[in-house]
């Protein structure tokens, strides 16, 4: 029974240790008027507190299931991911225990009873204990939840909390979802907007053959353009930072010492010891390395060209030498081969630092936290520089995004730290990644949200011209489609020393080069009868005239083959965008008071 507690516990959110442990780590449960206390609040929802310590602590139990699901810590900006998605759930939580005593939604003793018993939570029916022959035993399950030890461990307490959530969303879900049905007409319909397919012949005019300075945007335009659509006009925030690098420096005595031990691991393999195995205890890719360095199944184009043309030049059941890619060092394994598609597993090592270069990064390291980590003097970060002979660089984060690098690499927790409470001048803790240390400095910080006119006007008006630039087309297009009627597209376009261009065959769904996505082009292309020339038809990129040429039904037979199964995805798909609507409305009429800036502010003051 112990065994099966273990997964019990697993599924359920636990937050007296979480809590605990943070608060007395962080030194958050002082007191004061500016203290930040267990009744803190972190957001107010339609006047009900969200407490900051049950933030923190759901926000810790996500991180932690990612963290022991990948085998890795987070970064900063992974954990305000977390967050982020806590904040969300609990004021969702709050908004739809208030929509289910508007509607008298309730839970009864008995349907928690009957729940348990018939509908284990998902997390308990993935369970080894719980399984028989790889197949869920609900007797198992059963058996357990009668048990003493489940009572005693409070396990029954946690699944009728389980319940006393689940049910009455399932309940809302009915009611808001539980009627839909989808017609063969809409079936059918859908079916052929994603299989009919077409061919046209088409002469572009192109926009950006035109000037900027042939259209005018008058202010008063910019001016409506902006009232009208300014909800659309919603920025993240942006900080310009300044960053301080200590690189983890790979030599070739590294690269080499790797490979080597690539090399000792394939004479393991080939010995004897399984691929799977091996994988598992080695492998720096953790996701594939937990299942034995599996890959799947696929063809050709999933994977960097070193590997891929690697993978392929092997015979099923043969390890390759170590082959070398950016990410380092991979043994590839062929399980099955049929035609260009593989089923394939790897062993990634990663090529890291000797000892000694390693030692040398962290002594420069520690140097750069003493000098100028966590630093509220601006200047400290610039002596530090200069010291340690460090170059920095200058980035910009964007809100929710994380930090992008000159080199195009990721700069960890530094976008994260940015928004989360710093003032301008600061600089950061040191943060780490596989590719060195990092410091960072806020040098401006601009807030997210609704722009004002004055700095939304020049996006507006580049936005109006690229539309004027193809409206101002649009006479000289319709002047070739009515040669084009009289004659031929091609005679129309030689005559305008223009030339046709023929697309490939299309569906709807699908970006047509010259054409674009989505647009009124493509709607022509399959609106228009074969053989017949549109008329002039603006687009972003400018005007085209088009002629059909050719369109290929799509099959009903195949169709009615599969119209059950398109039923039910399309039902599903519904119900959930049914209730996403639904959610996404409460959440724009609720009075929601999110106060965690203030917070991660008044913490950083706490703890600095």
């Amino acid at each position: 029974m112990r065994s099966s507690a273990k997964w019990v516990w697993l599924f359920i959110v636990i937050c007296f240790v979480g809590v605990f442990l943070f608060a007395e780590t962080s030194g958050l449960l002082g007191v004061g008027p500016t203290q930040i206390t267990p009744g803190t609040a972190v957001a107010e929802v339609n006047g009900v507190d969200v407490p900051y310590v049950t933030w923190v602590n759901v926000s810790n139990q996500l991180a932690q299931q990612e963290e022991r699901n990948s085998g890795r810590s987070l970064s900063l900006d992974e954990r305000r991911r977390f967050e982020d998605q806590a904040f969300e759930q609990l004021v969702s939580n709050i908004l739809l225990e208030q929509e289910y005593k508007r509607r008298g939604i309730t839970v009864s003793d008995q349907e928690i009873i009957e729940a348990s018993q018939q509908s284990p939570p998902p997390e308990l029916m993935q369970s080894p204990d719980f399984q028989t022959d790889g197949q869920f035993d609900i007797a198992k399950y059963r058996r357990f939840i009668g048990s003493a030890a489940a009572r005693s461990q409070g396990v029954l307490v946690q699944l009728e909390s389980y319940y006393r959530q689940e049910i009455p969303r399932a309940k809302l879900f009915d009611q808001l979802a539980g009627d839909v049905f989808v017609s063969d007409a809409k079936l059918w319909s859908v079916y052929r907007d994603l299989n009919d397919s077409t061919r046209v012949s088409f002469v572009a005019f192109d926009a950006s053959t035109v000037p900027d300075s042939a259209v005018t945007i008058p202010d008063g335009e910019l001016r409506s353009f902006y009232d009208k659509y300014k909800a659309q006009l919603e920025r993240p925030g942006r900080a310009v930072v300044s960053v301080i690098n200590v690189p983890r420096t790979i030599g070739s005595a590294d690269s080499a010492a790797t490979q080597q031990r690539a090399l000792t691991l394939r004479n393991e393999i080939i010995a004897g010891s399984s691929f799977e195995d091996v994988a598992r205890r080695e492998s720096s890719d953790t996701v594939s390395g937990r299942e034995g360095g599996s890959l799947g199944t696929g063809g050709k184009g999933r994977f960097v060209q070193p590997f891929e043309d690697a993978a392929y030049a092997l015979k099923v059941g043969e390890v390759s030498l170590p082959v070398l890619t950016q990410f380092g060092y991979h043994l590839i394994k062929v399980d099955a081969r049929k035609g260009d598609t593989l089923t394939m597993r790897h062993i990634l090592l990663r090529v890291q630092q000797s000892d000694s270069s390693a030692t040398r990064s962290d002594r420069l390291a520690d140097s750069l936290s003493r000098m100028a980590a966590a630093q509220e003097d601006a200047a400290r970060f610039d002596s530090a520089a200069k010291a340690l002979s460090l170059p920095t660089s200058t980035a910009v984060a964007i809100e929710g995004e994380p930090l992008i690098g000159s080199n195009g690499r990721t700069i960890p927790s530094v976008s994260a730290w940015a928004f989360g409470g710093a003032r301008v001048g600061e600089t950061s803790e040191l943060y780490d990644s596989e590719d060195g240390y990092f410091v960072a400095r806020l040098d401006s910080l601009t807030n997210g949200g609704i722009p004002k006119f004055e700095d939304a006007k020049d996006d507006i008006r580049r936005q109006l011209i690229s539309r004027k630039k193809a409206e101002s087309l649009a006479p000289k297009a319709e002047a070739l489609a009515k040669a084009a009627a009289a004659g031929s597209l091609e005679s129309a376009a030689a005559a305008a020393g223009l030339t046709v261009t023929q697309s490939e065959m299309f569906t709807r769904p699908q970006f047509v080069a010259g054409l674009g996505r989505f647009n009124a082009a493509v709607g022509a292309a399959f609106s228009l009868p074969v053989g017949a020339v549109s008329s002039a038809i603006v687009t972003d990129q400018g005007v085209v005239v088009l002629r059909v040429e050719r369109r290929i039904e799509a099959d009903k037979a195949t169709w009615e083959a599969q119209k059950a199964t398109q039923r039910r995805e399309a039902i599903s798909s519904i119900q959930q965008l049914r209730v996403r609507t639904f959610l996404n409305e409460i959440r724009k009429d609720a009075k929601v008071e999110d106060h965690r800036k203030e917070i991660n502010a008044m913490a950083r003051q706490q703890t600095s």
